[in-house]
């Protein structure tokens, strides 16, 4: 069994437990997890519009001088793109590191196609790694800093643009080519 199957399958029973307590409790069933639920084009194109809205507002927040949130507004268009998905193939999450396990899983079983690079933008990296930032290392850095602007536009350009192409690439797994 895989790294991500053990992950994903952990996530699951997590999700489980957590609706249960509540239930036991009189509470509304919430978790943080990975619940298995009826596939829903339906809801994964609602993932996919927020994703879309989260695109535009990476523009918008760093034309008014907010280009700090550009790179919230970026990991969020790559996390509802996966949402999406996990729409699609019929699973609910509440957690980003349960979201990243189940797009590796499916990746690994074959049922979908979409460049690691993309799953990788959202994993933390590890403090020995030294590469490039990560989406979610710059997301944590601009959004715990106190840094309010980003500098180097080319950044902005660089998510603008491989946030198209992961809502490009949701849009094919979700609805085909």
């Amino acid at each position: 069994m895989s790294q991500a199957s053990k992950h994903v399958q952990w996530c699951i029973a997590k999700a489980e437990k957590e609706v249960q307590e509540l239930k036991a409790l009189g509470k509304s069933p919430r978790h943080r997890g990975l619940r298995e639920i009826k596939p829903s084009i339906v809801e994964a194109r609602k993932h996919i519009a927020k994703a879309e809205h989260n695109l535009k507002a990476i523009t918008r927040f760093n034309e008014t001088g907010f280009s700090d949130w550009s790179l919230a507004a970026g990991f969020y268009c790559i996390y509802h793109c996966f949402l999406a998905i996990a729409s699609k193939f019929g699973y609910a999450s509440r957690n980003q590191t349960c979201t990243i396990a189940l797009m590796e899983l499916l990746k690994e079983n074959g049922k979908i196609s979409i460049d690691t690079k993309f799953i990788d933008m959202l994993k933390h990296t590890d403090i020995e790694e030294v590469q490039e930032s990560k989406i979610i290392d710059m997301r944590e850095e601009y959004t715990y800093g106190t840094e309010t602007s980003i500098e180097d536009e080319e950044k902005i350009r660089e998510l603008t643009q491989t946030c198209k192409e992961v809502i490009d690439a949701a849009k094919i797994i979700v609805f085909g080519s």
